[in-house]
């Protein structure tokens, strides 16, 4: 029953994060800025955050050596969602979301310039099997609104993401409850963009009761919801096969670029897209499929001896 709950909870994580293009777009065709957007999405996240961890009775205090890896953590999440969104001007967004997906490929080489942590057989060739898949997704698109700039900018969006995930895996934040750990990121994320809002004064008001809608769904559902699931797909399954669900993400924003907005799609970006599934599966799943090889050459090998 718990591995049921914990897969219902990981499916829902995945498809969650991936609806962010059905809520952001709409948003942008009725002339809402980035900025804006994103300020408010991490405003109504941070307030349905704290509103949640008083609700549970959760402390809300930390120490002071807390705050500069806050701020910074707030800052690659904040590149990560900025560099995200605005991949959506050049390109699909399915397509956009999927390369965004790429952030384990990131993980791995990040962890392995600066921690050296050598990456095995298996987590090379899913780094190759990736770059086939931003190649095919990169070339011969019908999508005109396609284009290497927009690649580039998703792949920093990507990196942004895995420098977060490498700083929280290894610092002492790793020990902070999750929850706290999700609010006070969003708190100094909505601070970093509110600044970049006043100064360039690109603040609008929310158009319209849809819109305002739409704002709140973004900050609950692919913002709160896809964090408080993510923990308890967790602590039911772990974190391997909780991974390997959020496969799911990308999937979910090409069926949502294709059937909601029109999206093209062709038979190449399909290509790409199973090529990065398939890469992003292996690193997820590196060790498991290394000791089953090893288990089965111990098997053959006193057959042939």
């Amino acid at each position: 029953m718990n591995s049921i709950k914990g897969l219902i909870y990981g499916i829902v994580t995945s498809v969650t994060f991936g609806l962010i293009p059905l809520f952001t777009l709409p948003l942008m065709k009725e002339g809402m800025s980035l900025d804006s957007i994103l300020f408010y999405r991490f405003l109504f996240a941070t307030i349905a955050l704290g509103i949640m961890m008083k609700v549970h009775k959760e402390p809300f205090a930390i120490k002071m050596n807390d705050l500069p890896l806050l701020v910074l953590l707030s800052t690659y999440y904040m590149v990560s969602a900025q560099f995200l969104f605005w991949g959506y001007d050049y390109m699909g967004a399915g397509v956009a979301t999927t390369l965004h997906f790429t952030y384990p490929v990131f993980v791995t080489l990040l962890m392995l310039i600066l921690f050296r942590e050598k990456a095995s057989w298996v987590t090379w060739l899913a780094i190759i099997l990736a770059v086939y898949g931003v190649a095919r997704l990169s070339i011969g698109g019908e999508d005109h609104k396609f284009s290497f700039f927009g690649v580039g900018i998703v792949l920093l969006s990507a990196l942004g993401y895995a420098a977060y995930i490498t700083t929280v895996n290894k610092s002492h934040l790793r020990t902070m409850p999750n929850r706290k750990l999700a609010f006070y990121v969003f708190v100094f994320t909505t601070l970093l963009f509110a600044g970049k809002v006043s100064v360039t004064q690109t603040l609008q008001p929310i158009p319209d009761v849809m819109s305002g809608v739409n704002l709140v769904l973004l900050a609950v559902l692919p913002t709160v919801i896809s964090n408080i699931t993510l923990l308890l797909a967790v602590h039911h399954i772990g974190g391997t096969m909780t991974s390997v669900l959020g496969a799911l993400e990308p999937v979910t924003a090409v069926c949502i670029g294709a059937f909601v907005f029109g999206e093209a799609f062709t038979w190449q970006q399909g290509l790409g897209i199973a090529m990065i599934l398939v890469a992003v599966t292996l690193i997820i799943l590196g060790k498991p499929i290394q000791n089953t090889l090893s288990s089965v050459v111990k098997l053959i090998r006193p057959r042939h001896s």
